[in-house]
């Protein structure tokens, strides 16, 4: 297959776009959770709508192949992960404006860093550690236990960046081996198929305009993978890892816009060191030879 030629400019651009339509996500799933829509019930509609939109995608590029991984045990755990996190995010919602959940959900690439030392037998020297330990500083500053009253949304958001970055590290031991869009169908399939299984315990049939909104969520989705998928096809890792953090700025516009929510001077302060912190961490593994992992290649 004829490699696609670089281009950085194209892959920034859909870089760019693709931070500034996935927050959209949280504002549908913010919306429905307060409609009274059961939380997992949007999380089955971002996975088992978005294995339908990917589908055709996945069988243009793999054929028939792409319909069934070939460690399913392994992916079904994968995918296990990201419903975790996503889950795990969009009940934060309900506590957290979603900037303020987006902010803490933003220890994920520390997690990775730990978990890949820990896991995968990384090497991760002393500078890197000090990052991480910067790093996690930057999340208690935006938490504040002790100084703050700390509510479950602080938590749960906790948890999806943490479920997220195991759901990355395993990504990671798979690098290469599928084409990006293909592991994502089948992402969504597998996390389709358990929530499938377990949807009918709380089920509550939506209006035709929350069908509508369930929809949206998922083509969001698709589409700003899609957009991400395609950036990394005309730009390096190291070139766009730093600019996923822009999705904090739409995150912010929006909370404000749709909710009248807006972080406080600590959260952006908290940001400020864990987005340093983490564009140091994607910077030192380059400079070491090892493939950076893209920080939101998965939105949840």
């Amino acid at each position: 297959m004829t490699q696609p030629i670089k281009r950085p400019i194209i892959g920034v651009a859909l870089m760019l776009g693709a931070m500034a339509v996935l927050p959209g996500i949280d504002v549908i799933a913010k919306i429905l959770g307060r409609e009274g829509i059961p939380i997992l019930q949007v999380v089955w509609a971002r996975l088992a709508l978005g294995a339908l939109m990917t589908l055709p995608f996945a069988l243009r590029i793999a054929g028939p192949a792409a319909l069934w991984p070939d460690r399913p045990w392994y992916h079904s755990i994968r995918a296990a992960f990201l419903v975790a996190a996503t889950f795990c995010f969009f009940l934060s919602l309900k506590w957290l404006p979603i900037a303020d959940a987006l902010a803490i959900f933003f220890v994920q690439p520390l997690i990775v860093t730990i978990l890949s030392a820990l896991i995968l037998r990384e090497t991760v020297g002393p500078r890197r550690w000090i990052a991480v330990a910067v790093g996690f500083v930057g999340t208690l500053i935006i938490i504040r236990p002790g100084v703050a009253e700390v509510n479950p949304g602080s938590w749960l958001a906790l948890a999806a960046g943490a479920n997220l970055a195991c759901y990355f590290v395993m990504t990671r031991a798979i690098s290469g081996q599928a084409h990006a869009m293909v592991t994502t169908f089948q992402t969504n399939l597998l996390g389709g198929a358990i929530l499938t299984a377990l949807i009918w315990t709380v089920w509550v049939w939506p209006s035709p305009e929350q069908w509508l909104m369930l929809v949206a969520l998922a083509f969001i989705a698709t589409f700003g993978h899609l957009l991400i998928v395609k950036a990394y096809d005309h730009a390096e890792a190291s070139l766009l890892a730093p600019l996923a953090y822009t999705e904090m700025i739409t995150s912010v516009a929006l909370g404000w816009m749709f909710f009248g929510d807006f972080p406080d001077a600590y959260t952006f302060l908290g940001v400020a060191i864990l987005i340093s912190c983490a564009i140091y961490i994607s910077m030192r593994e380059r400079a070491n030879g090892q493939r950076p992992v893209p920080q939101a290649p998965e939105k949840p």
